[in-house]
């Protein structure tokens, strides 16, 4: 009996949900790292990787923030009108207006890196081979955004089966359309290169698209007529909608091309500091492409949690339930420090076991074991970030991200010149010290 009602609450399942999804996805894309590091080579990752920042900076500035916004209205109107039409006829105009938004940015934008993917090969990535993987890369804009905003959808309204369906499908048609593609070049006697696996993303954003759509389709229309009952608020819900989306997409945007410039250093310092072009792109490779997926593999766990406390946090802000936000926050840092800690001793442990078996990758083995540490404080942020959206305060943790992101960047262009790639791992470790730290301090006044 007490399992049932436990398993009953929207968030427990949700998250139970989104993280089985998560695991399985990352189970999937793990295998998947290993198999490209074996046959497209760690520089051939390397350039792969490259064009992730550009990527970010898209999705931030058309699908992030307008999936967070549906995300907390539709939470919002479906808690107000819970059992009157009322709720979903509002919860589904929310969508369309961030459709609406979100399609029309990604048109924008896709078009935008189409007619300049060259000079953003040369000039941006330094990378002249990043050009055809870019026009590429633009393919997978729309349905990204399209089913991004569908996700957000339903996880205001605390189901997350959808998504969770979405994101492993999404995961399965990317791996296995690459799989398909390596076994015609095998046939044909032509290497598979970074291109192959950018064509398999744009699969896979497609294949997710048609899931969501699918899923969408199959619910309850509702009746003729519905959208009109709301012309006497529609303009003030779209006024709502937009004065949350855009500060929140200068946000994201900010925060990504911190992020992008931090990315794109990397391989810049290390030739600075000796490697050659090929050398440089090797070790990013294998910092990004390998290390990371092993270490940020975990973050499942807290990420599901994450989306899905945002709006659980909005709702009892609304309605004033400060005991909530307190347990919410002691539970983040318990359960983030414990979880974070069992990892750490994992990959002390194991980091170039993991290393030399699946990548068959030295170096790989020693960045887990030195990245290791980060763990504890990657699952406090996450959740503690998650509350402070919650709560209304984007502005602070985007101040907070930025300098974060600044110290690493500091630690890029003044010490990788001079003491190599351990110089940024070192900048990892206190950057995310320091964001802990921030956040623990924001929301120090629940604490209390």
């Amino acid at each position: 009996m007490t399992f049932s009602r436990f398993t009953k609450n929207p968030l427990i399942s949700g998250t139970l949900l989104m993280t089985t999804a998560g695991v399985l996805s990352r189970i999937i894309g793990f295998f998947y790292r290993i198999f490209l590091s074996r046959t497209i080579g760690a520089e051939a990752l390397g350039i792969y990787q490259l064009i992730a920042p550009v990527f970010s900076i898209c999705f931030a500035l058309t699908a992030s923030s307008v999936q967070t916004s549906i995300s907390k209205f539709v939470g919002d109107v479906i808690g107000e009108c819970e059992h009157s039409s009322c709720g979903e006829k509002r919860a589904r105009f929310y969508l369309v207006i961030g459709l609406t938004l979100s399609v029309f940015f990604s048109l924008v934008t896709g078009a935008l890196v189409y007619t300049n993917a060259d000079w953003i090969a040369v000039h941006l990535l330094g990378e002249k081979r990043c050009s055809p993987l870019l026009i590429l890369l633009t393919y997978s804009l729309l349905p990204a955004c399209i089913h991004a905003c569908i996700n957000g959808y339903y996880y205001g309204k605390k189901r997350a089966f959808v998504p969770s369906v979405c994101q492993l499908m999404e995961q399965i048609a990317r791996v296995s359309s690459v799989f398909i593609i390596y076994q015609v070049t095998v046939e044909k006697g032509i290497p598979l290169t970074a291109f192959h696996a950018v064509a398999g993303l744009v699969i896979g954003e497609f294949a997710g698209l048609l899931t969501c759509l699918c899923a969408f389709s199959a619910e309850k229309h509702l009746e003729k007529g519905a959208f009109r009952s709301l012309q006497k608020s529609y303009s003030q819900m779209i006024q709502m909608f937009c004065a949350m989306v855009f500060p929140l997409t200068l946000n994201r945007v900010t925060v990504a091309l911190s992020s992008s410039l931090e990315n794109l250093l990397i391989p810049q310092k290390l030739q600075e500091f000796g490697y050659s072009n090929a050398d440089a792109l090797s070790i990013y490779g294998v910092l990004t492409g390998m290390t990371l997926s092993i270490i940020l593999f975990p973050n499942v766990l807290t990420n599901s949690f994450s989306v899905l406390l945002l709006p659980a946090i909005s709702e009892a802000k609304g309605q004033n339930r400060r005991e909530q936000i307190v347990l919410a926050i002691k539970k983040a840092i318990l359960y983030g420090s414990l979880l974070g800690l069992v990892f750490t001793v994992l990959f002390l442990l194991s980091g170039n076991l993991l290393g030399n078996k699946l990548f068959h990758n030295a170096l790989a083995g020693v960045f887990i074991r030195r990245l290791s540490w980060l763990c504890p404080l990657m699952y406090i942020t996450s959740l503690l970030s998650s509350i402070l959206h919650g709560l209304g305060n984007a502005a602070q943790v985007l101040y907070v991200n930025l300098l974060s992101c600044l110290i690493r960047i500091s630690m890029i262009w003044f010490l990788v010149p001079r003491y190599g790639i351990g110089a940024y791992l070192w900048g990892m470790l206190l950057s995310y010290v320091f964001t802990t730290l921030s956040c623990m301090f924001l929301l120090r006044s629940y604490s209390r």
